[in-house]
C-alpha cells in the first residue's frame, strides 16, 4: 500500500496535516513529505509542542495554519490517530492517512495505512521515500530522525527497525547523532517544572503487587507530569486535567509492564468509543481528550489496569504453586 500512497503523491497538488500540538515525529514526516514529493504543502491547524517549535526554529520550513481543501487533489495526515485531533470545522475531507498508533475504525472510509508495530510514524515515511527512489536531503533527515528519537524516548523504546532506519538516514545523509541531540535536548521550561511539582504534591497510588500506579490531577503538561511519575517509581501514570467540561488524560507505563501485555492505547481507544470522546496511542504512551469529569475517567482507567495486575498476581501465584 506504501507504493500506492507514493504514486498518489507523485501527483497533483497536496496538503500534508498533523495532529493539534504536533510533535516531532508528526512535524518530521511531514517535512520529509513536503519536500521528497512536489507541490505539497504542510499545515499546522493547531500549532506545534514545544520541542517542535525548537527544531523548527532551526529548520526553513513554509507552515499553512488553514487548510482550504478545495486547493487540493489529495490531503495526506500523518501521525494522527483520530480525525477529532485535527483541529477542522466541518467534516475532514477524505484523507491518505499513514500512522503507526493503536489501529482504530475513526478512520473509516479513508486510505488508511496504519503499523503499530513501529516506535515512530518516521520510520514508515522513510520507508515509503526509500521505496520511491526518492532522495533523502540533509534536512530532510534531520526531521525524520527527530522524530524516531523523540518518539522512541531518545532510544529507551526503540526496536532494530528504528535503529537500522536510523542509521539508514545518517548513512545518506551525514547527520550525526550529536546533531540531533542539540535539536530534541530542550530540558522542561518552568511551567513545566513546576507542573511537575504540583503532579507529585497532588499524587495518590495505588499497588497491587509488586506493580504501582500513580494518578494525579493538574493543569498543564499531562504528560510531562507522567514521565516525572515514572521517574520516582510509577510503573504506569495516568494524569488528567479539568476544563469546563472538557477533560485532557495521558498516560505512560514502563516497558517492563508492556512486554508482559499492557497496552495503553487500546485501554485509551476502548474507553474513548465508550464514552463518546476521542482516545487511542501506544502501548507505553496514551491519551484521550473529550467531555466528562477527569476524576471518573482516571478511576476507570485505574480499575482496567488494576484488573490486569490482579490477573497477572494470580498467574504468578499459580506459577509458584
Amino acid at each position: 500500500m506504501l507504493g500506492h500512497i507514493a504514486e498518489i503523491l507523485d501527483r497533483g497538488r497536496k496538503a500534508v496535516l498533523v495532529h493539534g500540538n504536533a510533535d516531532p515525529d508528526a512535524m518530521g514526516c511531514a517535512y520529509a513529505i513536503a519536500h521528497a514529493f512536489d507541490n505539497v504543502d504542510i499545515v499546522v491547524t493547531n500549532s506545534m509542542d514545544r520541542v517542535s517549535k525548537s527544531i523548527y526554529s532551526h529548520i526553513e520550513v513554509e507552515l499553512l495554519n488553514e487548510l482550504e481543501p478545495d486547493r487540493y487533489d489529495t490531503i495526506i495526515v500523518v501521525d494522527t490517530s483520530s480525525p477529532d485531533q485535527i483541529n477542522f470545522e466541518g467534516d475532514l475531507p477524505e484523507c491518505v492517512v499513514i500512522d503507526h498508533h493503536a489501529r482504530t475504525d475513526r478512520w473509516e472510509g479513508n486510505l488508511y495505512y496504519c503499523d503499530d508495530s513501529k516506535r515512530s510514524c518516521a520510520e514508515i515515511v522513510h520507508r515509503m521515500i526509500k521505496d520511491a527512489g526518492k532522495p533523502i536531503t540533509r534536512e530532510m533527515g534531520l526531521a525524520l530522525l527527530t522524530g524516531m528519537l523523540t518518539d522512541s524516548g531518545h532510544f529507551t523504546y526503540s526496536t532494530p527497525d528504528l535503529l537500522k532506519s536510523f542509521a539508514e538516514i545518517q548513512e545518506e545523509t551525514g547527520v550525526q547523532i550529536d546533531e540531533v541531540l542539540a535539536l530534541t535536548n530542550t530540558g522542561p521550561n518552568m511551567g513545566e517544572r513546576v507542573s511537575q511539582l504540583k503532579g507529585a504534591q497532588r499524587l495518590r497510588f495505588e499497588r497491587i503487587g509488586g506493580y504501582i500506579i500513580a494518578i494525579s490531577i493538574g493543569s498543564t503538561y499531562e504528560s510531562s507530569v507522567c514521565k516525572s511519575m515514572l521517574s520516582i517509581g510509577a510503573d504506569v501514570a495516568f494524569v488528567g486535567s479539568q476544563r469546563g467540561n472538557e477533560f485532557r488524560l495521558s498516560s505512560r507505563a514502563n516497558q517492563g509492564i508492556v512486554r508482559r501485555g499492557l497496552h495503553l492505547g487500546r485501554i485509551m481507544e476502548k474507553l474513548s468509543r465508550e464514552t463518546g470522546n476521542d482516545g487511542g496511542g501506544h502501548p507505553g504512551a496514551a491519551g484521550m481528550t473529550g467531555i466528562g469529569d477527569v476524576e471518573a475517567i482516571l478511576n476507570i482507567c485505574v480499575s482496567r489496569t488494576l484488573d490486569l495486575f490482579r490477573q497477572w498476581k494470580r498467574e504468578d501465584q499459580t506459577e509458584e504453586g
